[in-house]
């Protein structure tokens, strides 16, 4: 890959931070290194292949020489700062809901539409990360026997709704062992031993902000604008790392040894399916992995050609940081290999 010169937007929030630990695990060819957040993060240092950055307020100049820049500041921030990003010459890669149903901008898993990438305009956006993750589960599935609908049930955890969330359930815990009156800021339900629907408004169809973005961007990314998919989307007492309970309908019959088979060699997926020892995907054990678990692979039993499996993915690696920097290695790469 070509050396870069790197920005990430911010920096300082759970995102961000893994996007940096990311670049660092992949020796991703980092020229320079421009950390940008609010002002209130000013001063901050972090940590990058053993040299202390500075984080930097993010203003419209700051993007001056920069290769590509990521964005992981929510949707307003983005659609503030991206114009002024590709002003000055960088490639943006969008980890909010700004710019994902645009149609100018490809919504990209790498392992799942690579292709699209060639038609940027300067700004790619990365998925919502249970569209990511599920994606990358059933797309090798959907080029071996063709998906016609996708029925599924989401798990997903604090990460999600970001740093703040994620000590709101480790300070609920504690209080709740101590027998102190449990305090919440963040969720609208208490979180600790407790599941409730995705905190999203609910919309004129019934589905929830959440769900409906699993609906419009896995039609976008596979390229089915009529696909039929019905998601439950919950919030669960889960530190980190979304699961998902899916069942497929196909156009033939896919056995579950013939989709073990095609899953265990599937670019991004881990096969963790062991019947005799019942440990199938687990948010435990696929916290801090890029890979998505996939396992649980069994017959629907109501129907010949349907398939149900259970995934498990960190939400801030593949769900976020890890497409990312997915899509930013695609970038660098050389452009003679990159179109081979």
């Amino acid at each position: 890959m070509n050396a870069q010169n790197i920005a990430i937007v911010g920096a300082t929030g759970a995102v961000g931070v893994e996007i940096l630990r990311v670049l660092e695990r992949r020796n991703f060819p980092v020229a320079s290194l421009r950390l940008l957040a609010s002002p209130r993060s000013v001063g901050k240092t972090l940590e990058f292949r053993g040299k202390a950055h500075p984080v930097e307020e993010l203003t419209a100049a700051a993007f001056k020489g920069i290769d590509i820049a990521f964005f992981s500041a929510g949707a307003t921030r983005s659609r503030e700062f991206v114009p002024a990003a590709k002003a000055a010459g960088a490639v943006v890669v969008d980890n909010s809901s700004a710019f994902r149903m645009d149609p100018a901008v490809p919504l990209v898993v790498p392992e799942v539409n690579p292709g699209d990438l060639a038609h940027h305009g300067g700004v790619i956006a990365n998925p919502n990360c249970t569209a990511a993750i599920l994606a990358t589960a059933v797309w090798p599935i959907h080029q071996a026997a063709g998906i016609r609908k996708i029925v599924v049930a989401t798990y997903q955890s604090a990460s999600g709704a970001g740093a703040q969330a994620m000590q709101e359930l480790e300070d609920q815990v504690r209080d709740y062992a101590a027998g102190r009156q449990i305090g919440r800021k963040v969720f609208p339900h208490q979180i600790a031993f407790n599941l409730f629907s995705h905190n999203t408004r609910i919309g004129e169809n019934g589905y929830n902000e959440e769900e409906n973005k699993v609906i419009e961007e896995m039609r976008k990314m596979f390229h089915m604008p009529h696909l039929p998919i019905v998601p439950t989307c919950i919030r669960v007492p889960v530190l980190r790392a979304h699961s998902e309970a899916i069942t497929l309908e196909l156009d033939k019959p896919l056995s579950p040894a013939e989709a073990r088979d095609i899953l265990a060699r599937a670019p991004g997926v881990k096969l963790v399916d062991d019947p005799a020892a019942n440990h199938f995907p687990m948010p435990l054990e696929a916290s801090g992995d890029l890979d998505v678990h996939v396992g649980r692979i069994r017959r629907d039993l109501s129907n010949p050609n349907g398939l149900v499996l259970f995934v498990a993915g960190d939400q801030l690696l593949k769900g976020a940081a890890w497409n990312a920097v997915q899509i930013a290695e695609e970038l660098a790469k050389p452009k003679a290999m990159a179109a081979e």
